[in-house]
């Protein structure tokens, strides 16, 4: 597990109102650290913000994080069906 998808893990359970429905995947696409974010459909709203301010704040903290190790991360939003 990298540092990357652990920030985006604490940020989204504590926005979260269940987050034992959270979850948090990685991969790399053309050298780039994909993080997937999947949440419940109401908390997923929380995590985006109002005008996706929230969600501009945690994938710029992944990016921080990321620069840190020497790479390029981006966070995907995904709600649960």
């Amino acid at each position: 597990m990298s540092a990357v998808r652990d920030v985006v893990e604490v940020i989204a359970r504590a926005l979260a109102d269940h987050p034992d429905q959270v979850a948090v995947a990685q991969s790399e696409h053309r050298g780039q650290l994909v993080v997937e974010l999947t949440m419940a459909p109401g908390d997923l709203g929380r995590v985006i913000g109002r005008q996706g301010r929230t969600a501009n704040a945690v994938r710029l903290l992944a990016g921080l994080t990321a620069e840190r190790e020497g790479r390029r991360a981006t966070v995907e939003f995904r709600d649960r069906t």
